[in-house]
C-alpha cells in the first residue's frame, strides 16, 4: 500500500514527508483494519513532521482523522463487521489499570497510545484500530466533513467545555482553524456570544460566515470582558493577551498539544480577580461520542479543503503558511 512517513523531521518546506510502498498491516487481537477514504491533516501532524512532537517510532505514518470502512477484523473483534464506515481518531488506547484511567480520567492515562504517533495512522490506504477506540460515524455526516471531527471537533469541544462558559456568556476564541471553526458552532448553538480573535482575513471571514458576534485581530481586545475562551494558536504570547481579556472568574483554555514559550505573567493584570489558566490534554471516548451526537443533531459543519492523497505534503505546507481557512482533508477513495 502506499504510504506518507515522517522520513527526517525538520522544517515542513524541507521535505520532512516521504511517500513509499508498504505492507499491508494485518488486524490483531481486538483489531480491525480500515481501508482509508479521507483523512484530516491536523496541525498535529505538522508538529509531528517538524519534530515540535519527536517521532515515537521511526517512518511513522501521520493521520489520525481517519475516515474509513472495515476490510479485516482480527481475531476477537466483534463490534464492527466488514464493510462498516468507522472513524479512527487520535486516542488510540489508554492501559486502563492507571489511577487515571481508574477514575474515568483515561485522557490523562499514563501510558496512552495515540493514532499517527505512537501507531501509524491514516496518511496511508490503510491503518489498523483498536475496535473499542474508534467511533460509528452518524449516516448524515459525509466522509470528507466527518473527518475533522475526530480530532479538531473532538478536542475543541473538550476545550470549549473546559472554558466553563456559562449560559448564555460570552466567549473568545483565539485562533480560528479547523478546531475552533467547530466549537464556534457548537458555542453559538448553545447560546454564547462568540468573538473570533485570529490573524488573517481569510479566517475572520470564514468567522463572520459562520455568524460569530465578532471577529478580529489576536491582539485586539474584544468588544466586551469574556467568560472564558479557548487558545487554539498554538502562541505562548498570546496567552497574557487571551487572560487580560477574561473577566473576573474567567477561563482560558489551552487546546494545543504544543505552545510557543509564554512571557511572565503579570499576577494583577492577568490572573488576579480568579481568572483560571489551564490546558486540555487529548479527550475521553465518552467526549468523542458526546461531541458526535451533538454534531449530528446540531448540524455542525465542516468547512473542508480537499486535497489529493499525493500532495500531503503539499497539504501540510499550506497550513504552515495559513493558505486556507477551515480544515484540509485527504482524499483516498470514494465516498
Amino acid at each position: 500500500m502506499r504510504a506518507w512517513v515522517v522520513e527526517r523531521p525538520g522544517p515542513i518546506d524541507g521535505g520532512p514527508l516521504r511517500l513509499l510502498e508498504r505492507e499491508e498491516p494485518v488486524p490483531g487481537p481486538g483489531q480491525v483494519r480500515v481501508r482509508v477514504r479521507h483523512c484530516g491533516v491536523c496541525r498535529t501532524d505538522l508538529h509531528l513532521a517538524e519534530g515540535d512532537l519527536p517521532p515515537r517510532r521511526p517512518r511513522v505514518i501521520p493521520g489520525h482523522e481517519v475516515v474509513g470502512v472495515v476490510d479485516a477484523v482480527g481475531p476477537g473483534a466483534a463490534r464492527f463487521a466488514i464493510g462498516d464506515r468507522i472513524g479512527v481518531p487520535w486516542l488510540g488506547g489508554t492501559d486502563g489499570s492507571c489511577r487515571f484511567c481508574r477514575r474515568g480520567a483515561e485522557n490523562l492515562c499514563l501510558h496512552p497510545t495515540f493514532t499517527g504517533w505512537d501507531v501509524d495512522g491514516g496518511y496511508a490506504e490503510a491503518c489498523l484500530v483498536r475496535e473499542d477506540y474508534a467511533y460509528a460515524l452518524p449516516e448524515g455526516i459525509g466522509d470528507e466533513p466527518a473527518a475533522p471531527l475526530l480530532c479538531a471537533g473532538i478536542i475543541g469541544y473538550r476545550a470549549l467545555r473546559s472554558a466553563a462558559v456559562p449560559p448564555g456568556g460570552s466567549l473568545g476564541l483565539y485562533g480560528f482553524g479547523g478546531s475552533a471553526h467547530l466549537a464556534a458552532q457548537i458555542a453559538m448553538r448553545e447560546g454564547m456570544r462568540v468573538h473570533v480573535l485570529t490573524r488573517g482575513e481569510g479566517n475572520r471571514r470564514l468567522a463572520r460566515s459562520l455568524g460569530v458576534d465578532s471577529a478580529g485581530d489576536a491582539a485586539d481586545a474584544p468588544p466586551e470582558p469574556l467568560d472564558g475562551a479557548v487558545l487554539f494558536a498554538p502562541a505562548g504570547e498570546l496567552v497574557p493577551v487571551a487572560l487580560r481579556a477574561l473577566d473576573r472568574g474567567g477561563t482560558l483554555a489551552v487546546a494545543g498539544i504544543w505552545l510557543s514559550g509564554i512571557p511572565p505573567l503579570r499576577y494583577a493584570d492577568e490572573l488576579f480577580q480568579e481568572r483560571r489558566l489551564r490546558s486540555v490534554t487529548a479527550n475521553t471516548r465518552a467526549d468523542g461520542e458526546e461531541f458526535l451526537r451533538q454534531a449530528a443533531r446540531l448540524s455542525i459543519t465542516a468547512t473542508t479543503v480537499p486535497y489529493d492523497f499525493e500532495h500531503a505534503d503539499q497539504a501540510l505546507r499550506d497550513l504552515a503558511h495559513g493558505r486556507f481557512s477551515g480544515a484540509a482533508v485527504l482524499h483516498l477513495g470514494t465516498s
